[in-house]
């Protein structure tokens, strides 16, 4: 089965790193899937889940991060997301980010609704 190299690093820290067949991201220009083999590409990044579907030793399987802003890039089967901030969706504290949602809606305050919306598509698997 043909992989992709992916490295998904925020601004603080390596977040993950490994092969796939597949990953989801959304761009500036809208939603986009890499997989092996794809055209070159360089892209930004918006605030959205990003979907890995992992290969390897391990089996096949899924990660999810919450990925807000930075950049994406693909050439020679390596695929590049630089955030500004990433987290899995493993790492991600729902009652916290449910409390953030709420007090963001109650502030009028529409980048960190957009935040927390995003951290909670990430824990719920939803792109």
């Amino acid at each position: 089965m043909a992989e992709l190299h992916v490295e998904l690093v925020a601004a603080d820290r390596q977040v993950w790193s490994g092969e796939a067949s597949l990953v989801v991201a959304r761009t500036s220009s809208g939603d986009i899937g890499v997989m092996p083999g794809h055209q070159p590409l360089l892209g930004v990044l918006e605030s959205g889940p990003v979907t890995i579907r992992t290969t390897g030793e391990d089996g096949d399987g899924t990660v999810v991060a919450a990925v807000h802003g930075g950049f994406i890039s693909f050439a020679d089967n390596k695929l590049s997301l630089l955030a500004e901030i990433a987290e899995l969706s493993d790492e991600i504290d729902v009652q916290r980010a449910e409390r953030a949602l709420e007090r963001a809606k109650s502030e009028a305050d529409a980048a960190a609704e957009r935040r927390a919306d995003v951290r909670l598509r990430a824990v719920a698997g939803v792109h």
